[in-house]
């Protein structure tokens, strides 16, 4: 099993280095910006290194919105975002669940999640394959809680959109923890990337505030069960201080 951190964007090798990571996941551009993402300096030693690489989508993105004037760009964001994440060797492209407003339908969410995959389609596809990632908050998300997801699934699961499960999300979801894996998988016959993150709130919380493994709400055991039993590349976003030990950690209860 491989298993690496959330790193600074600037020197993701030196950073997988310090860590001991196997695995990278970082942004290519400003997390709470538009901006397109420039040629990364580091794209062909990434594309060479033994490092199994993920990129993080901006949280700005919210594919799922009826606001014309976030929906748009974020379906250009994510278009724009898988071609460059192609071009440093990434495996996948981590995006949130995204959400609609408290009087909205969640189930025009999820048609617009299918148009972007639809429309995307008719171009030849996305260059990386997309991550949705659950979420910890929002009374309409589309991937907090499982039965919209299993919604969501039945719209996108048919263009090959990938996994990507947070422990630290669903357990501030309310989801409980053990027997995740099999409950996801039940629902979209894979997980392909876990963000293996402990909690600072209580179960129920909806607040995304990651620790690192022990320091927070979560059983660190059963962190070590997630992470046995996904059979996925895990990355850690903990703080960054005490990533090396969060991996040490892992690969001492599960191997790897």
């Amino acid at each position: 099993m491989r298993i690496g951190a959330h790193v600074r964007d600037d020197d993701p090798l030196t950073a997988a280095t310090e860590r001991g990571a196997e695995v990278v996941q970082f942004f290519l551009s400003e997390p709470q910006g538009w901006k397109a993402p420039k040629p990364h300096p580091q794209a062909a030693q990434l594309r060479d290194s033994e490092l199994a690489v993920f990129v993080h989508s901006p949280y700005v993105i919210n594919v799922a919105s009826l606001n014309n004037r976030i929906r748009i760009p974020s379906r250009k964001a994510v278009t724009q975002q898988a071609k460059a994440a192609a071009e440093v060797g990434a495996q996948g492209l981590v995006v949130h669940g995204g959400h609609v407003t408290k009087d909205d339908d969640p189930a025009e969410g999820i048609a617009n999640w299918r148009k972007l995959f639809e429309r995307q389609a008719a171009e030849g596809g996305f260059e990386v394959p997309v991550l949705i990632e659950n979420t910890a908050g929002g009374a309409n998300a589309m991937a907090r809680r499982f039965d919209v997801l299993a919604r969501l699934w039945d719209a996108v699961g048919e263009f090959g959109a990938g996994f990507c499960l947070d422990t630290c999300h669903a357990h501030a979801a309310g989801e409980d923890l053990p027997g995740i894996v099999e409950r996801v998988k039940a629902i979209t016959g894979r997980i392909d990337l876990v963000h293996l993150n402990d909690s600072r709130d209580g179960f129920g919380s909806s607040r995304d505030r990651h620790a690192n493994i022990g320091a927070g709400e979560i059983d660190p055991d059963v962190l070590a069960e997630v992470c046995r039993n996904a059979g996925a590349p895990v990355v850690v976003e903990t703080p960054g201080e005490g990533q090396a030990a969060d991996i040490e950690f892992l690969r001492s209860k599960v191997g790897g």
